[in-house]
């Protein structure tokens, strides 16, 4: 099996190549790409390198520390989220991992929806951007117009529009030769590295079929509290609402949905599917559906079989596998079978570890002068996640040409200034929120 071009080799996706016979890029946002790049390229061998925290949840708090764990000096110097309480929250918990990496003082410390803007003002090289999702495309925007690099948490948008400002701040990024990461883990682990090489170089045959699993229990509710406005109880509670967070399909299950991108080099080319809330149907649990059935297609043929659950009490399974015409695998598993079911190969025990690894690998870049830009695969992988959820959603069976050229925004994400301004979505005089009808919800 002959390799393609890898992805994040690419300005942008080139099948059909119908994006570069459109004005798509430039939809959602312009990146300004003739300014002078300040405070940017951490220059190869020399010390320090600064950076900045703008998302101070669980995985912005995580991603920091793991930033500080690589080798050379890191430090931490400037932090910044919607809820000051975060920031104080995440401050405490990175300071008693690393209590000689961080240098934030008060005045460098950020609540807010702007909040962002003084974190890239700040004398710093590189940036974390762990806000909930659909923040995402304003956010490397701005980053890269302030020439900083950027480490960015998965998926990089909720909707088409997004995921074109994406890609249109990737292609600025490279010319300010400012590195973009993302915090897709697996590509980052050595046991599915060496797997994913095997099966491209011909392990299994001709790959004919992929399935991929996120299956569980589901995760928080946070309880809405006296004098809330109805903007900050989603921003509270974002994993439930899609101009936050895209469902879970695109929050958690584009991990698995890369892998297959990442071994075809390709993203699929239609999809359709099936989903719904069956148990999760409370108040609390917004708009999302508690379960996802996607068949995408890749222009070549190739079926990859998704499913993706939040309901307690049933099979549970987060993996990917693929089957060819001289075996199969368990990519996950870093596994490979011969087709009498004997393990032809197996990574052993190790290998993982991503989401430090990515940071490894991320700041050793730097410290060479090397500037990795993972923003294409990143966009395109969140695209087809996106794409499963308008079929699920519509019942349709979608292209993904027509996905991403979708003018449909889910949230005005650029004119947000306090918790008092309207929520995108306002529930009905019970409390509940309106949810996708298949057969009848319009999603492109």
């Amino acid at each position: 099996m002959t390799k393609k071009q890898p992805l994040e080799e690419k300005n942008v996706p080139s099948r059909r190549d119908f994006m570069k016979r459109s004005s798509l890029l430039v939809a959602g946002g312009a990146v300004t790409s003739n300014l002078s790049v300040t405070q940017s390229a951490h220059a190869a061998g020399s010390d320090v390198i600064k950076i900045g925290l703008v998302g101070c949840g669980g995985r912005g708090t995580g991603a920091a520390v793991q930033a500080m764990n690589t080798d050379g000096q890191v430090q931490l110097v400037a932090m910044a989220d919607a809820f000051g309480d975060r920031v104080q929250a995440s401050y405490r918990t990175i300071k008693g991992h690393h209590p000689d990496k961080v240098d934030v003082p008060e005045e460098r410390q950020f609540s807010g929806f702007n909040a962002y803007q003084g974190v890239l003002e700040a004398d710093l090289d590189l940036v974390i951007l762990a806000t909930p999702p659909g923040f995402r495309p304003l956010h490397l925007e701005a980053a890269v117009n302030a020439g900083k690099h950027v480490f960015m948490e998965k998926p990089v948008a909720v909707d088409a529009p997004g995921v074109r400002r994406v890609l249109e701040a990737t292609k600025a990024a490279k010319e300010k030769d400012l590195a973009v990461a993302v915090g897709l883990q697996r590509r980052h682990e050595e046991r599915y590295r060496q797997i994913i090489d095997r099966l491209q170089n011909g392990a299994i045959g001709d790959i004919n079929l992929s399935r991929v699993y996120w299956n569980g229990a589901g995760v928080w509710t946070r309880p809405r509290q006296e004098g809330q406005t109805e903007l900050e109880y989603q921003m509270r509670n974002w994993y439930y609402f899609n101009w936050l967070c895209g469902d879970h399909i695109v929050e958690q299950h584009i991990h698995n949905l890369d892998v297959i991108n990442w071994l075809k080099n390709d993203f699929p080319a239609e999809a359709n599917g099936q989903g719904g809330r069956e148990v999760r149907t409370s108040k609390e649990h917004g708009q999302i559906f508690d379960h996802h059935f996607v068949e995408f297609t890749y222009a070549d043929g190739h079926k990859m079989f998704s499913q993706c659950r939040h309901i307690s009490n049933c099979w549970n399974s987060v993996s990917e596998h693929v089957h060819g015409s001289a075996g199969w695998a368990d990519v996950s598993g870093a596994k490979i079978y011969y087709p009498n079911g004997e393990i032809d190969w197996e990574f052993g025990r190790g290998g993982g570890g991503g989401h430090q690894e990515e940071h490894h690998h991320l700041f050793a870049d730097l410290r060479e002068g090397k500037r990795p830009n993972e923003g294409a695969y990143g966009a395109m992988s969140t695209m087809t996640s996106i794409l499963g959820r308008l079929a699920t959603y519509s019942g349709k069976s979608i292209k993904m040409a027509d996905a991403l050229a979708s003018d449909i925004q889910l949230a005005p994400i650029d004119s947000y200034e306090t918790f008092a301004d309207a929520a995108p979505l306002q529930p009905d005089n019970n409390g509940f929120y309106a949810i996708p009808i298949p057969g009848k919800s319009e999603v492109v």
